[in-house]
């Protein structure tokens, strides 16, 4: 039986760095996104819980597929197995002068259906 590839899918939602594992990875039908379903957490040990991945269960519990803007993707990597899930603030050396770039997105001009 063929293993399934794993894949590693960093992005910014909200000023902070989600890194998530899953299994499944897709161009939405929906213009300018990308489908990620089937997420992966890891199977910890009941003592030891990591408070970031269990945060990141919590908001993706239930969540049967995720619809991600291409331009809020950092990185697409297919790895070997998953590793810890986490959410990162955007931190760093002149983070304060760094912002996302801006997405206007669509604008339909309502002078043209007449």
């Amino acid at each position: 039986m063929a293993v399934k590839p794993v894949y590693k899918v960093i992005f910014l939602n909200q000023g902070q760095v989600y890194e998530v594992f899953c299994s499944a990875i897709y161009q939405s039908e929906m213009y300018g996104f990308i489908e990620i379903e089937e997420f992966v957490f890891g199977e910890r040990s009941g003592l030891l819980i990591d408070p970031a991945e269990e945060r990141l269960k919590n908001e993706f519990a239930g969540v049967k597929r995720s619809y991600i803007p291409m331009h809020s993707i950092v990185r697409i990597d297919e790895v070997e197995k998953e590793g810890p899930a986490k959410i990162s603030e955007i931190k760093g050396s002149g983070s304060d002068k760094i912002a996302q770039f801006p997405y206007s997105g669509f604008m339909p001009n309502p002078n043209l259906g007449e």
